[in-house]
């Protein structure tokens, strides 16, 4: 997929729900104790270490309450400890840093896999560096991330590229776009918002393929890492079986809260 240029006609989110994120943020935050009973039933999985990404120019601090809530589910939630996220520019082209700090984590469990949940660029990240390292890698789950291989569709993109200082116009960031919309051979699982004041939906919609999954939730962009259905469809995601991987259902009480698979 070619990179396209900057123009009028790309699809944006609409500017309505980006002058609501800030807002719409604030009350995820706020109501979250109120879905605790909510989250008790989600899924426990089987401990398997699992790292969190934060999103564009957001560090740690930004994850920890899904790696808390993570923990509650008797997972071994890792930050990523590499700072704020600048893109390439933070973790390497190859994702080297990360691959690194897989193995750092992986060494602690004797070899066992590791799961990776991304936000927004965090997630661009974490399908990227498990193309390279398959082997490395459970599964992937993104919330909110732009992988269409359309980086001017994001409203964070004009900073992304102050950021890059010239990065983005180099051939080798063009080749990475190019790519970037294929998805990993592992279990991947895109968590989007049709209301996302930051990334366009339609950037962050998997292909449909046996091991590829979409799952709409209702909130912001910067509200998905403390929005309660997100994270119980995180956690039901993890609890799959790492040799039995199934698509996300939506049956009894989950269609009054999940909108239908289609896009």
């Amino acid at each position: 997929m070619a990179m396209m240029s900057e123009s009028a006609d790309l699809d944006r989110p609409q500017l309505r729900w980006l002058y609501l994120e800030f807002g719409r943020t604030m009350a995820e935050v706020a109501t979250l104790p109120l879905f605790q009973q909510f989250l008790k039933r989600a899924p426990k999985g089987d401990g398997h270490p699992v790292m969190v990404l934060p999103g564009f120019m957001a560090g740690d601090s930004s994850t920890g309450v899904l790696r808390r809530f993570l923990a509650s589910r008797g997972y071994e939630a890792y930050p990523w400890e590499l700072g704020r996220n600048l893109g390439p520019a933070t973790v390497g082209y190859e994702g080297e840093r990360i691959a690194e700090r897989i193995e750092e984590i992986s060494d602690g469990h004797d070899g066992q896999k590791i799961s990776l949940v991304g936000w927004s660029l965090g997630g661009v990240l974490a399908r990227e560096v498990a193309k390279r390292a398959p082997d490395a890698v459970r599964q992937v789950i993104t919330l909110g991330s732009p992988f269409s291989g359309k980086p001017e569709t994001s409203r964070a993109w004009p900073l992304f590229k102050v950021m890059a200082k010239g990065e983005t116009q180099t051939q080798r960031f063009r080749e990475m776009v190019e790519t970037i919309a294929v998805p990993p051979s592992i279990p991947t699982t895109s968590i989007y918002t049709k209301t996302d004041g930051i990334v366009h939906w339609k950037n962050s919609i998997e292909a449909q393929e046996n091991h590829t999954d979409n799952i709409e939730v209702r909130t912001s962009h910067c509200g998905l890492g403390f929005n309660a259905p997100t994270m119980y469809a995180v956690a039901d995601r993890l609890a799959q079986p790492e040799d039995d991987w199934r698509p996300f259902h939506r049956e009894g009480w989950r269609e009054l809260v999940y909108p239908s698979s289609g896009h």
